[in-house]
């Protein structure tokens, strides 16, 4: 576990280094021997943020100090820290420190602080997070899929599956899977799709989609416990997972029907793995 946590600050560290450096996802992620769909994926759940979030964070936390211990002039600390022009700078200086970058110069100027990040893994007591590894030959879904930023998704997808529920009865699909595919960057494509039999017509406005067969740990939970599970999942099973590594740029939620007797919709999270 310690030597993956060390990778990952690895990773961290690198980010620190080259702050005022066009930082690369895919860079980013090579750090920690992570594709950038996992790794960006991990980092919220370790970190509480996106990737984008932090690196912005941190640069307005030196910026700052650049301003307000130098003589350097706002054109050049924006150009510095990435930004094209002084006023897309000061929107973001502004946003984050609540006073503009000529206010910062001022003696006393009340400012913000973001420090580095340190990734440290403590055992507090046993938490339990069910789960079991099995195979599965590949499948095709069929569905609606639509582009998602890494840094607005968790509000975004589901205003999609709001969208996707109000259309009632003419829903072309039962939504059986979300499923996160084509990372690249902070960009993804997310999907609400079924299991798709080539004998069945394509639904209007439907995609398929192959699905590589693959083992796969398949988490048990909940509606309210999702968000909770995924958590847990790349923040404290992933790091003392033994004899697999993660597999592929996908992961896939389940949406089940209540078992008989039940008014619980049956919910899991299936991550796909290769022998290590």
């Amino acid at each position: 576990m310690q030597s993956w946590i060390e990778a990952f600050q690895g990773s961290i560290d690198f980010m620190e280094r080259n702050l005022t450096d066009d930082l690369d996802i895919e860079k980013i992620a090579a750090r920690a021997a992570l594709s950038p769909f996992y790794y960006q994926r991990i980092f919220g759940a370790l970190c509480g943020m996106t990737v984008g979030g932090y690196i912005r964070a941190r640069r307005m936390t030196l910026a700052a100090q650049d301003l307000a211990g130098t003589d350097a002039k706002v054109i050049d600390i924006a150009l510095k820290y990435g930004y094209d022009s002084p006023d897309s700078f000061a929107k973001a200086f502004q946003r984050f420190h609540g006073i503009t970058p000529s206010q910062a110069k001022e003696p006393g100027a009340p400012l913000r602080s973001f420090a580095p990040l340190h990734i440290k893994v403590t055992l507090e007591g046993g938490n339990m997070l069910d789960y079991r590894i099995v195979e599965k030959a590949p499948f095709t879904i069929v569905g609606v899929k639509r582009p998602f930023n890494s840094d607005t998704s968790y509000q975004e997808i589901p205003k999609f599956w709001d969208e996707w529920l109000a259309q009632g009865e003419k829903r072309p699909i039962m939504g059986t899977f979300g499923v996160c595919t084509d990372m690249n960057g902070k960009d993804f494509d997310y999907w609400i799709a079924d299991l798709y039999f080539p004998w069945e017509d394509i639904p209007e406005n439907c995609e398929t989609r192959v699905i590589p067969g693959s083992c796969w740990a398949q988490f048990p939970c909940t509606i309210k416990t999702l968000q909770d599970t995924n958590t847990k999942i790349w923040s404290e099973w992933l790091p003392s997972l033994q004899g697999y590594a993660l597999a592929g740029d996908y992961d896939i939620e389940v949406y089940l029907p209540p078992e008989e007797g039940s008014q619980d919709m049956r919910v899991y999270i299936w991550v796909p793995l290769k022998k290590a």
